[in-house]
């Protein structure tokens, strides 16, 4: 029977997930890998906990989050990919010498449509000394709106991911003021499933991230156009230099994992900065949601 694997929802920064599909990665590890698409994060982790798929992608946050809410909860994340944070905040002009509290001086529009990005953020801004309540933010407008008011001039910078970010930088319209994926490990997106899959199902996730695994090696060393022309029914509507300008950029800031194994580091510091921001009401312990068993073996043969 194959693994049923839910997107989170289409993003260029998933770009692994599609080329272990897409590449045969999952096939040549010995597991038949089903991919089913889903319109938004809330409905793949519902998918997920009613059997309807058996792994998801997504943030450890939100397996933390319903940790917390619901300490029965079975969701187990075991198998890293984006280890770093994948936003940035894009300037309308050039600032050289931009530091975080800088934001302070402009109005700023932060990601409205997935809490990870500003939360994070916020610990960095913590980190630098400053309240994220300082900052004048607008909060309510999605990345593509955001993206047309810093270029009429309606907001000072903007917090997006690719290929948002490269559109603005290559049309002039932007700049890049700060790459979250500089603080450090934060641990982003995994494979997700639940308890009794990841037992009952062990062999088949096993050769499941032995296929991711493939595909991290393989992203680092492939060409990013190749990357560009192997994904680019999953990404219709960005062209092949955009995309591989992207690929390039998030490569440069080592976004994506070297191995499939989650680093506790990561998950730390991504910890620390939502319990900052209030959004959890007690410690989550890493062995609570995370399991690195399988991919320790992976990582080892």
């Amino acid at each position: 029977m194959a693994i049923r694997l839910s997107e989170n929802f289409r993003a260029l920064f998933y770009a692994p997930f599609y080329a272990a599909v897409r590449t045969g990665a999952f096939e040549r590890a010995g597991v038949e890998v089903d991919l089913r698409r889903s319109p938004d994060p809330a409905s793949a982790a519902r998918a997920l906990r009613t059997g309807e798929v058996d792994v998801m992608w997504g943030g450890p946050l939100r397996v933390m989050m319903l940790r917390d809410a619901e300490p029965a909860s079975d969701l187990v994340c075991f198998c890293d990919v984006v280890a770093r944070d994948p936003f940035f905040i894009v300037g309308a002009r050039p600032w050289p010498g931009f530091g975080l509290a800088d934001l302070r001086t402009v109005r700023f529009a932060s990601v409205s449509e997935v809490p990870t990005p500003w939360i994070c953020l916020q610990g960095d801004l913590r980190h630098a000394g400053l309240d994220p309540a300082e900052i004048d933010r607008v909060s309510d407008r999605t990345m593509a709106e955001n993206e047309v008011a810093l270029r009429e001039g309606r907001v000072d910078a903007v917090q997006l991911f690719q290929p948002h970010v490269e559109r603005l930088v290559s049309s002039g319209a932007g700049h890049v003021w700060y790459e979250a994926a500089s603080r450090g490990l934060t641990a982003y997106t995994t494979l997700v499933t639940r308890r009794d899959v990841l037992e009952g199902r062990a062999d088949e996730l096993g050769r499941m991230i032995r296929g991711m695994n493939e595909i991290l090696k393989w992203f680092a060393a492939m060409p990013a156009m190749e990357i560009a022309y192997r994904l680019q029914r999953d990404f219709p509507d960005v062209p092949a230099r955009l995309f591989a300008e992207c690929i390039d950029r998030y490569r440069a800031l080592r976004l994506w994992a070297r191995d499939p194994v989650i680093r506790r580091e990561g998950y730390d510091r991504l910890h620390g900065a939502m319990r900052a921001a209030g959004v959890l009401s007690r410690d989550i312990p890493f062995d609570d949601v995370v399991d690195i068993s399988l991919a320790e073996k992976v990582s080892r043969a």
